[in-house]
């Protein structure tokens, strides 16, 4: 596993909290939610698929023993499954999880993970205190943070502007 890089847009991260209030991962989280969806690295890209259908999301955590041991998603399966021809009911989860897996601390700022999730081409991060797993942001949780901290801002300037 590999923690956020500590800058964005080649900026180093002190400069970035210059520029203002920054919502952190642990905000995002406390506001959105804790829970993980998660499978054994043992199960079916099937079961994968399947329970990703089921809970409308986009990623499940690789979890073996309470361990993280990768993160599959569904570019992970349209990749690997779909156009290697291969069959979903007969792979491992293993065969095509990604082991590399980029994560977040609840420290980090929404921006930072933009940055980052950016740069690496990816949309999940799972959040990781103290070794244990304790949520797991998606690129549109940052969208919509994003976009709520702007209109809060609009929202302070113009009743500025008008009182």
């Amino acid at each position: 596993m590999r923690r956020l890089r500590a800058a964005a847009n080649g900026l180093p991260i002190r400069r970035l909290m210059e520029c203002g209030h920054m919502t952190t991962v642990k905000q995002l989280l406390d506001h959105k939610g804790h829970e993980v969806y998660s499978i054994h690295p043992d199960a079916t890209v099937y079961d994968a698929i399947k329970m990703m259908a089921d809970k409308n999301i986009g990623s499940l955590v690789v979890m073996d023993g309470g361990r993280l041991e990768g993160i599959i998603t569904e570019r992970h399966y349209a990749r690997n499954i779909v156009l290697a021809g291969r069959a979903s009911p007969a792979t491992p989860v293993s065969a095509i999880m990604e082991t590399n897996v980029v994560y977040a601390t609840p420290e980090e700022t929404v921006e930072e993970c933009m940055a980052v999730m950016t740069d690496k081409k990816i949309r999940h991060l799972p959040v990781i205190q103290n070794g244990e797993q304790i949520g797991l942001i998606s690129i549109g949780d940052l969208v919509q943070a994003i976009i709520s901290h702007q209109q809060f801002t609009i929202e302070q300037l113009e009743f500025y502007i008008h009182h």
